[in-house]
């Protein structure tokens, strides 16, 4: 009788913490709008699942992107706050957090918290302590207004299923002298061994940012196979700017 009334209420703990997965899980869904398909005539590729993690810190990626080159590019200094959007498992994160030493911070910004875990085990490995974990959403980044340098977004942007939503955020996470930074592979280049959903032309990202409030700054074409493109927000922007509604 006694182990009949404990498995009774085993299988009332089970249903009740299942009920509030479920209720969770809904109230995650019901909280974002539906994820749009396109977006100024681009159609929108699909996140990467945190199963594919492994892929990020290939072996090859080293060569195929040379981060050095990019990140020296982008002239950021010691103790300056940047965020890396879409950080995934940390391949640029910690090499951020290494530039900007220990008074700077990286924001390390994913909308899966198993590539957050996985990041902050790679930097506890590397006594790396500088960086802050944020879990976003779809359509908000949830970084704090007003106090970021520079967002870099390295082949992320073409992901985002509320494009407009987030650059929103994101221009309000900025300081007035910040800047976004848009890493692209180029679609102008049939030999980048990319698939065409997940590469983006020079063309298409002025389209698509522009309309949103920044105007490109400078370019960098240094690297094998990436667009970088850098904008600053306008200082002022027009209420019929011809965007399209979320």
């Amino acid at each position: 009788m006694q182990s009949r009334n404990l498995r009774s209420r085993w299988v009332v703990a089970i249903v009740c913490v299942l009920s509030v997965w479920t209720f969770r899980a809904v109230a995650d869904d019901t909280t974002n709008p539906p994820a749009r398909t396109e977006y100024f005539g681009r159609r929108i590729a699909q996140t990467m699942h945190y199963t594919g993690a492994p892929w990020l810190v290939r072996e090859s990626r080293k060569r195929e992107e040379e981060p050095k080159k990019l990140l020296d590019a982008l002239a950021m200094k010691p103790g300056q706050r940047v965020c890396d959007m879409g950080c995934g498992n940390g391949f640029y994160t910690l090499r951020l957090a290494r530039r900007l030493g220990e008074r700077g911070t990286v924001y390390a910004v994913d909308i899966q918290q198993e590539m957050l875990d996985g990041l902050m085990r790679r930097a506890e490995r590397q006594e790396i302590h500088n960086i802050r974990p944020i879990c976003g959403s779809p359509i908000d980044p949830r970084l704090p207004a007003g106090t970021i340098d520079l967002v870099l977004m390295i082949d992320v942007y073409h992901e985002f299923s509320h494009p407009q939503r987030m650059l929103d955020a994101i221009r309000r996470s900025l300081k007035p002298s910040g800047r976004i930074v848009l890493v692209e592979f180029r679609a102008e280049d049939p030999n980048v061994p990319i698939k065409p959903l997940h590469k983006m032309s020079k063309q298409q990202i002025l389209k698509e940012i522009v309309p949103n409030g920044f105007r490109l700054d400078h370019q960098f074409d240094g690297l094998p196979w990436q667009h970088v493109m850098i904008f600053v927000p306008e200082e002022r922007r027009s209420e019929g700017n011809g965007r399209p509604p979320e």
